[in-house]
């Protein structure tokens, strides 16, 4: 039954991920966190990130890692299976549409309606995981003893050396990762 679960939900994330990977945070975040439980905000936290890290598009790793998780190998499987399957579908049956159809303006008009949603649920996914770095999993809160200054410092120096040199991301992250590890082992 569980496996059955993890195929569901992770066909679910699949298929409503319209957007790409960083517009299925807030489903993933939804049916894994609040729905099912099967891991806490601090873990889906850190489950974004290492989905970024690692190659591959963040909705596959995140079923990887989540199915892992709770059904062990097999359900990593399953759960990854879940999710690529409706985008196999649905791309394979997009694609032979929009080359028959695509100088249609109808076509031209959908795409350009689509646009601020997949940037709105980007910038949804974006805030919530700011707000949990920030002030954990407690949420937004204007006290600002509850403010993680490490976080809001370290994320200040990524953004301004990201915009002012535009390295790698890549090398912010791995740096921001070590100066943030060695700071809480000092402490």
């Amino acid at each position: 039954m569980l496996y059955l679960e993890l195929f569901w939900v992770f066909m679910q994330v699949g298929a409503l991920s319209i957007g790409g990977g960083y517009a299925s945070i807030p489903i993933l975040q939804s049916r894994v966190v609040e729905d099912k439980g099967w891991l806490t905000m601090t873990d889906f936290t850190d489950l974004i990130t290492i989905a970024e890290m690692t190659p591959g598009p963040i909705a596959v790793n995140s079923a990887t890692f989540v199915g892992i998780q709770v059904g062990g190998i097999l359900g990593g499987v399953i759960a990854t299976m879940g999710c690529i399957l409706p985008a196999m579908l649905i791309v394979s049956c997009l694609a032979f549409l929009y080359y028959r159809f695509r100088s249609l303006s109808l076509v031209q008009g959908v795409l350009g309606f689509l646009r601020p949603a997949v940037v709105a649920l980007i910038a949804s996914a974006g805030l919530s995981i700011l707000i949990v770095t920030f002030w954990g999993t407690e949420g937004f809160n204007t006290d600002v003893s509850k403010l993680n200054l490490v976080a809001v410092i370290l994320y200040g120096i990524g953004l301004f050396i990201l915009r002012k040199f535009k390295p790698n991301p890549i090398f912010v992250i791995l740096g921001s990762g070590a100066v943030g590890a060695l700071f809480y082992l000092l402490l």
